[in-house]
């Protein structure tokens, strides 16, 4: 069903370079409430971000340098409410030979507008040690805006605090997790609940709400080993999460749903993140997959949502990338897939019109 031009991308003659040295992290793709989509790129002590001049376009202005001195291991995260919540962790050396983790965020509350300023959460543990071992924080929004953040430890317990659809933020709370390793996949459902799968190194369990407001209880544990930071969650029926995973032992795709046995989605995705995307194609409703393959190259797969056991059309692309690619509806509802080159460069190819998905050339933005 998907295809993809094979040629690399093209230098527009307005693509500005970067001079921002090389990327740590990203693209993440998040769309606006206007209907444009901007990108976000992690480098040091910097956020690029570029926009898109008009609603569905292919023309994007950036890169713009958002402040994030001292702060990494860098996500970005959005909700129904549009904004972009930017979390990530500051180290800071205490004099003593010791040095001080904090969890930090920040938000952009428009499109093309600028940030806040970045503000502390805090660490979970006190004791400064202890506090140092925090793993990247990850975090979710629920559809009434509140903003919930987990922090896995070097114990590997869970963390999280969340914040109110006011701006009032809770204490930390521990979750009934244990031997948690990094890049826990936090989701929220349409219908107002909170669940995250939780990697292990012999498993991975599933923390849920019984309902909204409610403490997450442990659940199930997953026959299935994710490799670090590969799974993503994406509400697949209402109220309910599908996660697509990269199967640390048979090295394949893997879609997960509690209370189902693991389904194997073949590909061949090497060890980032697998991003996945809701739309309709042909006027079914299909999931689109999207990972960089053992090979380097941007690889998409295609499927009937939740409908995996019928097939997954994957395809590669043959655009040479670093790092992971991300995958968004435009405010035409178009699928736009942006990734870096092999240069660190934010490229992109959007939905042509067409049969199943076809994506135009990859431009340099």
């Amino acid at each position: 069903m998907p295809s993809a031009s094979p040629r690399p991308a093209a230098r527009r003659n307005d693509a500005p370079a970067t001079g921002f040295g090389r990327p740590l992290g990203g693209p993440w793709l998040v769309p606006g409430h206007d209907g444009r989509l901007t990108a976000y790129v992690s480098v040091r002590g910097t956020i690029l971000r570029w926009t898109q001049t008009a609603v569905g376009g292919d023309r994007w202005q950036g890169p713009e340098a958002l402040p994030a001195k001292g702060v990494t291991h860098l996500s970005v995260v959005y909700g129904a409410n549009r904004y972009a919540h930017f979390l990530g962790l500051r180290t800071r050396p205490t004099g003593d030979g010791w040095s001080r983790v904090d969890v930090m965020y920040a938000t952009q509350y428009q499109t093309a507008r600028p940030m806040t300023q970045w503000h502390t959460l805090g660490n979970p543990h006190k004791d400064i040690a202890t506090a140092a071992e925090a793993g990247a924080p990850t975090g979710v929004v629920t559809p009434d805006g509140a903003l919930h953040v987990c922090v896995p430890t070097g114990s590997g317990s869970l963390e999280l605090r969340r914040e109110d659809a006011k701006g009032a933020w809770g204490a930390w709370k521990s979750l009934p997790a244990a031997g948690a390793t990094d890049a826990p996949a936090p989701a929220a459902t349409s219908t107002g609940l909170v669940e995250i799968l939780v990697p292990t190194r012999v498993s991975a369990l599933y923390l849920r709400q019984a309902k909204s407001g409610a403490p997450l209880e442990r659940g199930e544990e997953a026959g299935v080993v994710p490799v670090p930071g590969s799974a993503t969650p994406l509400e697949t029926a209402p109220g309910r999460i599908t996660y697509y995973l990269t199967d640390a032992g048979a090295g394949g795709v893997v879609a997960l749903r509690p209370g189902s046995w693991p389904l194997p989605l073949g590909g061949a995705p090497a060890d980032g993140r697998i991003a996945a995307l809701r739309t309709s194609l042909d006027g079914f409703d299909c999931t689109v997959l999207a990972v960089r393959g053992a090979a380097g190259t941007v690889n998409l797969g295609v499927c009937a949502t939740e409908g995996e056991q019928s097939g997954v059309w994957w395809t590669d692309t043959a655009m040479r990338c670093q790092g992971d690619p991300s995958i968004a509806r435009d405010g035409r509802g178009r699928v736009v897939v942006a990734a870096l080159d092999t240069e660190g460069r934010l490229t992109a190819a959007r939905q042509e019109d067409g049969q199943g998905l076809t994506l135009s050339d990859w431009r340099l933005i």
